[in-house]
């Protein structure tokens, strides 16, 4: 695959901005993306949400299925990434601890 342009990568976020309800977002991101592939950024998004509200890795482990591997590279991003579960948490109000 050849290398994606940046031009290219902010095109995406510039219309994932402009969505303007949740049925828009639904209908632009199933179209975009495979089942699989919102099963994982939801299944993430799930870690995240868990992580802030202090719960334990392993059950986490029990209710996603997902490995401490992936759990643990959920909470490096929150922890050293740019600030996008933060933020993203704070928004939505879930965020009890990090």
């Amino acid at each position: 695959m050849k290398a994606v342009k940046q031009k290219d990568i902010d095109e995406l976020f510039s219309a994932i901005v402009q969505l303007e309800s949740m049925e828009e977002c639904r209908n632009f991101l199933r179209d975009l993306l495979t089942e699989t592939e919102i099963r994982e950024f939801a299944e993430r998004w799930k870690v995240a949400r868990m992580l802030s509200q202090g719960t334990p890795y392993t059950r986490i482990e029990q209710e996603t299925g997902l490995s401490s591997r992936t759990i643990a590279r959920v909470h490096k991003w929150m922890k050293t990434g740019k600030g996008g579960y933060t933020m993203m948490l704070k928004r939505r109000k879930m965020i009890a601890t990090l």
